[in-house]
C-alpha cells in the first residue's frame, strides 16, 4: 500500500520539505519568512514564542540548502534529543558532544567529512576550537544557526561566556547565511545579538509575545505546601509543571503531592540520567501527572496539554519567567500561570546574584532586572501589560489576570509606611521582616525581649492590622524602592532615600489591599477555553503507550517519535490505511515507513474492542 503524494507545489522547495519530510501542510506565523531570508542569503534574528516552532526556521532550509548546516546550541541533552528527532524523520543529522565516547565522535565526524550529514550539532566551545574551525572551512557549508541567542548577550540574564566567540562566525564564514533564534530578548538584548552576532547587519524578526489563554497570578507565600496543594486540586486530572528553587525542595514537593493523592514525579539534574528519562517519559505520555522540577526540565519540551505552570519560588528574571510560563497551554486551551512570592525569595535571588562570579556591571543589571520583576510581582496594574510591555510590546488590559479578574483595590499608606519605617528605624535598620512585624504586633518574642524591643515607642503600635497585612506592606514598600534587602546578611531591612522622602511627607504611598480567597481566583476569560477537542480519551492512552513502547525500544525521549499533538490529530481521524495516515499533522516519510502499519494496527485493535 503506496501514501498518497503530498499535494505541494513542485516549484516550491520549502513546502515540499515541510510536508514530505515533516509532515506539516502549512507554515506556522514567522516560519516562512525566516525560512524565505535565509534561503535568500540573508541574516536573520528570529524573536519567537517559546512553542512557536523555532528549529524548523532552520531545519527546512537546511535541507533545501543542501550541504551543510552547523547547529549551535547550549545543552548537550537539547542536541541529542534533536539529533534523536531529525534521524527519525529521515535526516541525516549528528552531534559531536562531551557526553559522548570518542569512537561515537570519530565516526560522527567521517559521516560530518564525507558529505553524509545535513545538520551538525555542536555546543559553542567545540565548535569555535581552532582545530574544528579549520576543519569545517574546508567543508561546504551553507547554513549556521544559533539556538538561545540572548545567551550572547552581555544584557541578558543567561549570558554565557562561551557564546562570546561566536561573534567570529561571520568573519570566519562571510558567504554562509546565519540565523540566531531566542523565546526571550527584550529591545536591549535584540540590539546587542544584533551588534555581536551580526553587526547590525540582520534582518530581525520579532513575533508577538503574548499569550492570551494563559491566566496570569500571583498570591504572598504564607504556606507553600498548602497553597501548592489547593492549586493543583482545583486542576485535578491534568498535567502541569511546578518549579522550584532548589533539588531539595523539588523531591520534598513531589513526596507531599504523592501523599496527598496526586501523580507527581520529581526532575532535577542531581538525578540519574535512565530517572530523569523515566520520569520525563512519563509525564509526556501520562495523562493527569504532575512534574516537580528545577529549571533543569523544560527546554525542547513540547506538551501541548499542560494546564498550568505554578512557582514556588521567585523565579530568576522576568525573562525566565516568560520563557517557563510559555510552556502551558500550547493546545490553545484555557491554562494558568501562578506564582507564590514573598520576602525570602527576593534576599535569596539577591545573594545568588552578589555571590556569582561575574563584573559589578553585569551583577547591576540583574539586580535591575530582579527589581522589574518584584515589581511586576507587587503591581496592581494588568499583569500582561507588565509583562508584554517589558518586551517592547503594547496591550490594552487583559481581563485574564488576577489584577484585571480581582480588580485589587489600592489604598493610601503613608500612615503604615511611616509606622513601619519608624519601627525599622528603631530596631536599628538591621532587621528582617518577621522581627519588624513582631514589634509592631507587641509580640513578646524571646528576640524582642533579649534585645529590649518592646520598650521601643514602635512596639504595639500596628494593632490596627494583622500580621499578613504588615507582611503585604513591607514587600510592597521593598518593591516601590522605599525600602531595601541586605541581601549578603540576613535579610535585614534598611530605609533607602526614597523611604526617607516619604517618612519626611514627600513622597505618597498607596498600597494594593491584599484580599484573600478571592471569588474571581478560579475565573478564566469566556474565549480562553478556545481550541479544546473531543478526543477517544482510552484510544488517546493506547497510542501514548505505543509511542512510549518504541521510544523505549530506540532509547529516544518518547517526544521524538511523535509530538503528543500527532496522536491528539490520529486520535480524530482514525485512519484506516497509510493513505490516511500520510494525513496526519506531523507524519513525514519517514515515519510513514517506520511506524505507519504499527499505530494502524493499535488503531484497528482498539476500534474492534470498542465494537465486540
Amino acid at each position: 500500500m503506496q501514501a498518497a503524494a503530498a499535494s505541494v507545489p513542485a516549484e516550491d522547495p520549502k513546502r515540499r520539505v515541510l510536508k514530505d519530510v515533516f509532515g506539516f501542510d502549512d507554515f506556522r506565523p514567522g516560519q516562512d519568512q525566516v525560512t524565505e531570508a535565509l534561503l535568500a542569503g540573508r541574516h536573520v534574528l528570529a524573536v519567537m514564542p517559546t512553542g512557536a516552532g523555532k528549529s524548523l526556521c532552520y531545519q527546512v532550509p537546511a535541507l533545501v540548502l543542501g550541504g551543510l548546516t552547523i547547529v549551535v546550541s547550549p545543552l548537550v541533552a537539547l542536541m541529542q534529543d534533536q539529533v534523536a528527532a531529525l534521524r527519525l524523520a529521515g535526516v541525516a543529522a549528528d552531534t559531536i558532544n562531551s557526553s559522548l565516547d570518542r569512537d561515537a565522535n570519530v565516526a560522527a565526524w567521517r559521516r560530518v567529512a564525507v558529505g553524509q550529514t545535513r545538520l551538525l550539532y555542536l555546543a559553542p566551545e567545540r565548535l569555535m576550537t581552532a582545530r574544528m574551525l579549520e576543519a569545517l572551512a574546508r567543508l561546504d557549508i551553507r547554513l549556521i544557526a544559533v539556538d538561545e541567542a540572548h545567551c550572547i548577550s552581555q544584557w541578558g540574564p543567561a549570558f554565557r561566556r562561551e557564546y562570546e566567540e561566536l561573534s567570529r562566525l561571520r568573519d570566519i564564514f562571510p558567504e554562509v547565511p546565519i540565523i540566531a533564534l531566542t523565546a526571550t530578548a527584550d529591545e536591549a538584548t535584540r540590539t546587542d545579538i544584533a551588534a555581536q552576532l551580526f553587526a547590525g547587519r540582520v534582518e530581525t524578526l520579532v513575533l508577538g509575545f503574548d499569550r492570551p489563554n494563559i491566566k496570569l497570578g500571583i498570591e504572598p507565600k504564607q504556606d507553600s505546601k498548602r497553597q501548592l496543594l489547593s492549586f493543583v486540586q482545583r486542576h485535578a486530572g491534568r498535567s502541569g509543571i511546578i518549579y522550584c528553587l532548589s533539588r531539595k525542595k523539588t523531591e520534598e514537593m513531589a513526596a507531599f503531592l504523592e501523599k496527598n493523592g496526586v501523580r507527581a514525579l520529581a526532575y532535577h539534574a542531581g538525578m540519574s540520567k535512565d530517572a530523569r528519562e523515566a520520569n520525563q517519559n512519563a509525564f509526556m505520555t501520562l495523562s493527569g501527572v504532575v512534574m516537580v522540577a528545577t529549571i533543569a526540565f523544560g527546554m525542547g519540551i513540547d506538551k501541548p496539554d499542560v494546564a498550568y505552570v505554578f512557582h514556588t519560588d521567585l523565579p530568576g528574571s522576568l525573562e525566565a519567567y516568560y520563557q517557563e510560563i510559555g510552556r502551558a497551554g500550547r493546545d490553545g486551551r484555557a491554562a494558568e500561570a501562578h506564582m507564590l512570592f514573598g520576602l525570602g525569595d527576593i534576599r535569596m535571588r539577591r545573594l545568588f546574584i552578589d555571590d556569582e562570579d561575574a563584573p559589578a556591571e553585569h551583577k547591576r543589571r540583574a539586580h535591575g532586572r530582579l527589581d522589574t520583576l518584584i515589581g511586576y510581582c507587587e503591581t496592581a496594574q494588568c499583569r500582561r501589560q507588565i509583562l508584554l510591555g517589558y518586551f517592547g510590546e503594547h496591550a490594552a488590559p487583559c481581563g485574564n489576570c488576577d489584577n484585571c479578574l480581582d480588580q485589587t483595590p489600592r489604598a493610601d499608606g503613608e500612615a503604615e509606611a511611616r509606622i513601619i519605617l519608624a519601627a525599622i528605624a528603631q530596631t536599628g535598620e538591621r532587621f528582617g521582616a518577621a522581627h519588624v512585624v513582631d514589634v509592631l504586633l507587641g509580640h513578646e518574642t524571646e528576640k524582642v525581649l533579649a534585645r529590649n524591643h518592646h520598650r521601643l515607642a514602635s512596639f504595639g503600635t500596628g494593632v490596627a492590622h494583622k500580621k499578613d497585612v504588615w507582611q503585604s506592606l513591607i514587600r510592597q514598600l521593598v518593591a516601590g524602592g522605599f525600602l531595601t534587602l541586605d541581601s549578603g546578611g540576613h535579610g535585614g531591612l534598611a530605609i533607602a532615600e526614597k523611604g526617607r522622602e516619604l517618612a519626611r511627607g514627600e513622597l505618597p504611598f498607596r498600597y494594593r489591599v491584599e484580599v484573600r480567597n478571592r471569588a474571581a481566583r478560579g475565573k478564566t476569560r469566556p474565549d480562553a477555553a478556545a481550541g479544546t477537542e473531543d478526543v477517544d480519551t482510552a484510544l488517546l492512552a493506547t497510542l501514548k503507550a505505543v509511542r512510549l513502547r518504541l521510544a523505549r525500544e530506540r532509547q529516544v525521549p518518547a517526544f521524538v517519535i511523535f509530538s503528543d499533538r500527532t496522536l491528539i490529530d490520529m486520535a480524530e481521524r482514525c485512519p484506516r490505511d497509510l493513505d490516511a495516515f500520510a494525513a496526519v499533522n506531523g507524519v513525514g516519510a519517514a515515519k510513514l515507513r517506520e511506524f505507519g502499519e504499527i499505530f494502524l494496527g493499535a488503531i484497528a485493535a482498539h476500534q474492534s474492542r470498542g465494537t465486540a
